[in-house]
């Protein structure tokens, strides 16, 4: 008998059989690893009236309690990232150094939920007229909803839950069914830091339980990360039914490379930029732009390191590991023979690459496209793999008109040595995170996360500021008080509790 993985809800582990469950695989050896328990809309009811339950209590907590909780949270992740990123490795299949790195990224963004104090500071304005005072504060919206991707297993729910906590909201957690574990040993680990029962909760599954906390009314805010398509129907879902919803979608992500670039340094950012986690990343570079005449030697540099990349087990020191599931495999695989279909130059083949892992892992090596054209499949789909292509232009200004006609704007980098240069292209370019001679430009904590065009719906971007934004209501509040008020004396230092 495999693990069963189980919803965690209440502080506890959910004991009760469940009428369906899915299959977790260990990516690097095709085998089944464990067995995930599937939500059904009454184990979400539940999940939600837990959540619903803690938040009149924890919405009162003090600012300073909040903070010791976030705090003893933050050292338990540092103390147990090695085992987490463990575990991620073992169900999503990115080696180790990889799944170490999304937690450490997931960890600034607790760094950031711990000064909540002073991020949900309100405003003043004494004497707005005769002995009348204005100040403002921000509330927490009430219970949220957060549905991650397989991709980023832990970094993703650290995007959004400490700072959905910090404001005072009560959270219900849908990971991915590929790879649920993570999801849970974060939640223990917040219960080990004082987080009252019922203010995180994990429900496992699939679409039912996605639609039933798009549905419950008493789910107010919702954020998701995932594709474009489902992206677009979490948001119009969602807001259909009065909830506030950020929904990141997918994207196709450009490097354009100008002939004055250090083409070393570019060939080197698209090979760490384009296979890392297999290009199982929503910031992976997919698309390499050439301005000519660069492209033939850009080519065969970013070939020649190709071929010294180690695919295999990411248990086992490689550079690379498998995809996520077999079916995902499949699908990247049938992009790389459409592509040669359509008549790109595969320059790369990934197909049969030879492993460090078991032979029936999901693998599929490192691809290299050039010569791609605008309308083949390869280019205008996610394929979200190690696929990457090359696409060459006359000049700059054909560069941009290319990047701007894409429906997706999430990341985009350029390399150059021209200042100048770079700062038209931020500029000019519709995508809203932009790297200059940076090829994963995922900003740090204390700025926000998020995509223009088909790669954000809703308002709000991710974690920093807009977080902080998304999770709360503004209140204003105006006073007049005819006696000032006295209280007694005393000396003692004064105390925040």
């Amino acid at each position: 008998m495999t693990e069963l993985i189980r919803h965690w809800i209440a502080g506890e582990f959910d004991d009760a059989v469940p009428q369906r469950t899915g299959e977790v695989f260990d990516p690097a050896t095709g085998a089944v690893a464990k067995h995930v328990a599937f939500a059904t809309e009454s184990d979400v009811d539940a999940a939600v009236a837990e959540a619903a339950e803690a938040l009149k209590t924890w919405r009162r907590t003090s600012l300073a309690k909040r903070t010791n909780v976030l705090f003893a949270f933050r050292e338990l992740l540092n103390q147990h990232k090695s085992e987490l990123a463990e575990i991620i490795t073992a169900e999503h299949g990115k080696v180790l150094s990889d799944a170490a790195g999304e937690v450490q990224r997931g960890l600034e963004n607790v760094e950031y939920a711990c000064g909540i104090p002073n991020l949900l500071r309100g405003g003043f304005s004494e004497n707005a007229s005769t002995s009348v005072d204005v100040h403002s504060v921000r509330q927490p919206v009430g219970v949220v909803g957060v549905i991650s991707p397989f991709n980023f297993p832990a970094m993703v729910p650290l995007w959004f839950v400490p700072n959905a906590i910090a404001c005072g909201n009560t959270v219900v957690l849908k990971p991915s069914e590929k790879d649920p574990s993570a999801a849970n040993f974060i939640a223990r680990l917040w219960q080990e830091a004082g987080l009252p029962d019922g203010v995180l909760n994990v429900v496992h599954g699939d679409k039912v339980a996605v639609d039933a906390l798009l549905a419950h009314p008493a789910v107010k805010a919702v954020s998701f990360v995932g594709s474009t398509p489902v992206a677009r129907y979490v948001y119009e879902t969602g807001t259909s039914h009065g909830k506030r919803v950020q929904a990141l979608g997918g994207a196709k992500n450009h490097m354009v490379v100008l002939p004055d670039a250090d083409l070393d340094l570019a060939a080197d950012a698209a090979v760490s930029a384009g296979f890392g986690s297999a290009g199982e990343r929503c910031m992976a570079i997919s698309a390499v732009v050439a301005v000519d005449p660069v492209g033939d030697e850009l080519v065969a540099k970013i070939a020649e390191r190709m071929g010294k990349l180690n695919v295999g087990d990411g248990r086992r020191g490689c550079d690379m590991g498998p995809l996520v599931t077999a079916a995902h495999r499949d699908r990247v695989t049938s992009y790389v023979d459409a592509g040669v279909a359509a008549g790109a130059e595969l320059v790369v083949d990934g197909r049969g690459v030879r492993v460090d892992g078991g032979a029936d892992g999901f693998w599929l090596g490192p691809t290299l496209f050039d010569h791609v054209g605008t309308d083949m499949s390869i280019y205008t789909d996610e394929i979200f793999g190690p696929v990457l292509s090359v696409l060459r232009v006359p000049s700059y200004d054909a560069a941009i008109e290319v990047l701007n006609a894409n429906p997706y704007g999430n990341g985009t980098a350029i390399f150059t040595e021209s200042g100048g240069a770079a700062r038209q292209y931020c500029e000019e370019v519709e995508v809203g995170m932009v790297g200059v001679n940076v090829p994963i430009p995922v900003p740090v904590s204390y700025y926000s996360f998020g995509g223009w065009k088909d790669s954000l719906f809703g308002d709000a971007h991710a974690y920093g500021p807009d977080g902080i934004q998304f999770y709360t209501r503004t209140k204003v509040v105006t006073t007049r008080w005819p006696d000032p008020s006295h209280g007694g004396v005393d000396l003692g230092f004064p105390q925040s509790s």
